[in-house]
């Protein structure tokens, strides 16, 4: 009897033990762990890719990295926000904050106009279209079950009725 309670409990801590340590581990879509940067680690590799990727030069790295950390601080403060939200949004929120996140990616691209020579600003759209595609992608995979349809399917219809 002693060895059966000991095999519970060694098995109790493990199982515990594992899955603290599973929640603790962010992961990415590919399954690799996560990396936990500041928002100004953040900042740097993202105005380092854009260099490397459009070809900045000095000033415009001085210009972009301004607005690549104006850009952090708004998602940082919305994510915070939506974070400490916890009953649904009304259709008039859901209206107000799509126009105003429309309202800010116009005045993104004007800002990238300014800062951006033409080819570096196609590039650039380029990139983000390219980017938008793997979001789509990654949501998607997310969405699917494991036998590549929707969770909320189902494999025969429904409305078919057996007589």
């Amino acid at each position: 009897m002693k060895k059966l309670a000991t095999i519970a409990l060694i098995a109790i801590i493990s199982v515990s033990t594992y899955a603290q340590e599973k929640k603790d581990k962010l992961k990415r879509h590919d399954g690799k762990q996560m990396e936990k940067f500041t928002a100004e680690q953040r900042n740097e590799l993202m105005l380092k890719k854009m260099t490397l990727e459009l070809d900045l030069n000095a000033s415009q790295q001085k210009d972009l990295g301004k607005i690549i950390a104006e850009e952090s601080a708004k998602r940082e403060a919305f994510m915070k926000k939506r974070k400490e939200k916890t009953e649904k949004p009304t259709s008039d929120q859901i209206f107000e904050k799509k126009s105003k996140m429309l309202d800010e990616q116009i005045a993104m691209k004007s800002k990238m106009k300014k800062v951006l020579s033409a080819d570096q600003f196609k590039k650039w759209e380029e990139m983000k279209k390219h980017h938008r595609q793997g979001m789509r992608k990654h949501k998607s995979m997310r969405n699917h079950g494991v036998h590549g349809m929707k969770k909320d399917m189902k494999h025969k219809d429904s409305s078919a009725v057996k007589k």
